[in-house]
């Protein structure tokens, strides 16, 4: 099914000691680019989170975002350095013999002095945490692809409503053609007929000009690619996702018919047609931008 590149998605995992939250948007981009946002404890995880938004997306500029928070103290633990604390304690018994100074020295005065009391954080069970990002990662992930599917419907049923306006545009110039030829015949006759007056005109003379002037101005060949491609790009759109790249080059195609027919139109109708063909393709063309 077709899949926009346009899409957000946003989950939470909560439990007794934590809470992870995933949120992600997208925009058009012409391959996938992931760009993420999370607290540097998590920072290690970053190819698991790649690996894993792989196998929902193929194109797209993607944002990121993931917020953690620890409900628990029992994170962080205070550490007492002995060795430290000695030191300190040696150096304030020489300062006390050497400036004869009573030595008042008692443990809560330890308490001020730096590096002698440290706050330490706890290691964190990174398979645990895994798994609640994960989780998290995850659901977020399908509420995305689901916003991209419901979006990739809208995209199709208005792709497929202009190709039915350009088939039926390309039937016009179909029918158009002869009309133009029946035309310039009897335009030709009249003005040959004004300029030699009773005299006969041959019939083979004028045949052969009208003949010229059909292979001059003949569009056959284009209209039947052009609704090739119509067909094409309709059968294309009832396949699976990642076709964007494909129905992009089936849309140039198009526009290649496109230009040859109004580069050879002789005929004012003819030529709004083409216009309005190209016009419809570079609506398509836009729109396909955003089909993953």
């Amino acid at each position: 099914m077709i899949k926009s590149m346009t899409g957000f998605g946003r989950a939470e995992v909560i439990d007794e000691e934590k809470k992870v939250t995933v949120e992600m948007k997208s925009v058009n981009h012409r391959y996938l680019d992931i760009n993420m946002r999370m607290p540097k404890k998590l920072s290690s995880f970053e190819a698991s989170i790649r690996a894993v938004l792989k196998e929902y997306l193929q194109r797209g500029k993607v944002d990121l975002f993931i917020a953690y928070e620890d409900y628990t103290q029992s994170r962080v633990s205070v550490k007492y350095n002995r060795e430290i604390a000695g030191q300190y304690l040696e150096y304030l018994q020489q300062m006390s013999e050497e400036f004869h100074l009573e030595n008042d020295i008692r443990a809560s005065r330890l308490l001020s002095c730096p590096e002698v009391f440290t706050m330490e954080e706890q290691t964190v069970d990174e398979t645990e945490l895994w798994t609640s990002l994960e989780e998290a990662l995850r659901e977020a992930a399908r509420q995305f692809v689901d916003t991209r599917i419901k979006e990739g419907g809208h995209l199709k049923n208005d792709i497929l409503e202009k190709l039915d306006g350009m088939y039926s545009k390309v039937e016009q110039v179909e029918a158009r053609s002869p009309e133009i030829l029946r035309e310039y015949r009897e335009k030709l006759e009249t003005k040959v007929g004004e300029l030699l007056q009773d005299t006969q005109i041959e019939e083979s003379r004028i045949a052969a000009e009208v003949i010229l002037f059909a292979d001059k101005i003949c569009t056959d060949e284009e209209t039947v690619r052009l609704k090739s491609h119509i067909s094409h790009m309709r059968d294309v759109l009832e396949t699976q996702d990642g076709i964007g790249r494909k129905l992009d080059f089936i849309a140039q195609e198009m526009n290649r018919e496109a230009n040859t027919i109004l580069s050879k139109a002789n005929d004012l109708e003819t030529s709004n047609l083409a216009i309005d063909l190209k016009t419809e393709i570079e609506k398509i063309r836009e729109q396909i931008q955003n089909i993953e």
